[in-house]
């Protein structure tokens, strides 16, 4: 069953999402509704021509920050010394960079401008962070999440340099601030990193820590 929102600050049990995750339609993207889906293992994900589509998945595709694996290559890239990375220096221009990137089978983007202002609002509030990699001063990948606890709900990536996302990921680990990393959908490249499969109720655990 698919849950109709309104403008009551409630959602109903993420374990009622249908198989694909879908959990809520419509609501609102306020900080407020923002704060609470995030907290409750929920987020946005849709397109203009559609209504807010909220999802709290079955499994959760996730990076502990003391199971990443980094690549002989990545060390080199590293030791090279060729990036500088920076936190929250930039967080509209990283959340803009990710909307504009083109992805292999994507048509268009699920960053809407309406999700980007709401993003940035979140940002401002000290909730939502962004990590940039520069290379000769020019923004050359970086990501965007939204922190709970020692969760960072990863949204979104890019890289204009190749290697540049990946860095931004390895930095953000190696801070030491989050356990868990939330990368949401699986891909190749994550999982050579370290990513892998949890169950919801796992990632719930980790999200009341």
């Amino acid at each position: 069953m698919i849950f109709r929102l309104d403008e009551r600050l409630i959602f109903p049990d993420p374990a009622l999402a249908e198989e694909d995750g879908l959990l809520a339609i419509e609501g609102d993207l306020s900080a407020e509704r923002l704060i609470l889906a995030y907290q409750n293992g929920i987020f946005p994900w849709y397109s203009d021509d559609e209504p807010i589509l909220w999802f709290a998945p079955h499994q959760r595709f996730v990076l502990y920050a003391d199971e990443l694996r980094i690549s002989k290559s990545m060390r080199q890239v590293i030791r090279a010394n060729k990036f500088k990375v920076t936190f929250n220096k930039c967080f509209a221009d990283v959340i803009k960079a990710c909307a504009d990137a083109k992805r292999e089978g994507q048509d268009g983007t699920w960053i809407t401008a309406d999700m980007q202002q709401a993003y940035i609002r979140l940002h401002r509030l000290g909730i939502a962070h962004s990590v940039e990699v520069w290379q000769d001063d020019i923004l050359a990948g970086g990501l965007y999440g939204v922190a709970v606890g020692t969760v960072l709900c990863g949204e979104s990536m890019f890289s204009k340099v190749s290697n540049a996302s990946k860095l931004a990921l390895i930095t953000l680990c190696q801070t030491g601030k989050y356990k868990v990393i939330d990368c949401q959908l699986h891909t190749a490249h994550l999982e050579s990193m370290g990513a892998r499969m949890i169950s919801r109720d796992e990632y719930m655990a980790a999200l009341k820590k």
